[in-house]
């Protein structure tokens, strides 16, 4: 199923699913990817009503675990695992040969990569993936930037250039069951990443360490220790 399932969710030749291949967070977060080209949200009562009740849907699950598959700026592929508690918390593990880490501990995103010993941190306010660990999604005007609505997938745009430039996040939904399927980052460059999950579980409780940033490790390496 996952494999298939991303094909069907991603296929590149699809019109509705090609504007969602791509790219990364801007500052090195390459987690997922923004749809182009839909349709401006001008608030409508039809669009707006749809995307609130996705939104109420999703706020109202606090807790999330799966398997993800990424998709990159160059059609590279990787998977792995997650694990998000909102507000602000998110763990990615990747799969080998990736080194690579993503923490968020609700105040910093960090990206670590094992092989290499590194880590960059970020101020999770300053970053798109705010919007989707939000306690509730925020759909004023200031946020919204498009809604568009499929028989199989509801998209919604979100940014605030004022906070985070030109980086936007995608949440993509079934609008029959409201399940969040697959969520993308446009960053500052126009590069876009996609990761669509599968085998989701929620309502989960998660151990401390989950979503632990190793702050003296961060800091160590980042002064070049």
């Amino acid at each position: 199923m996952p494999k298939q399932a991303a094909s069907k969710l991603l296929d590149p030749q699809t019109p509705t699913r090609r504007m969602v291949l791509g790219g990364g967070l801007g500052l090195g977060l390459t987690l997922m990817a923004a749809a182009t080209g839909l349709l401006a949200f001008p608030g409508g009562a039809f669009g707006q009503e749809a995307a609130q009740r996705l939104a109420d849907h999703f706020s109202s699950v606090k807790t999330m675990t799966g398997e993800f598959i990424q998709f990159g700026p160059n059609g590279e592929q990787t998977g792995g695992k997650f694990f998000i508690d909102r507000p602000g918390k998110l763990r990615f593990n990747y799969e080998a040969p990736s080194a690579v880490r993503v923490i968020s501990d609700g105040k910093a995103v960090v990206i670590g990569n094992r092989k290499l010993r590194t880590w960059d941190l970020y101020p999770l306010d300053k970053t798109p993936l705010k919007l989707l660990l939000s306690e509730r999604i925020d759909l004023s005007s200031q946020v919204v930037r498009s809604v568009k609505e499929d028989p199989d997938l509801t998209t919604i745009v979100l940014g605030n250039k004022s906070v985070f430039g030109d980086s936007t996040i995608s949440l993509m939904f079934d609008p029959k069951s409201f399940e969040l399927k697959q969520w993308t980052i446009r960053d500052a460059q126009g590069k876009d990443t996609s990761v669509m999950i599968f085998n989701v579980q929620t309502g989960v409780k998660f151990a401390k360490n989950v979503f632990k940033v190793p702050y003296e490790e961060v800091h160590k390496k980042q002064r070049g220790g």
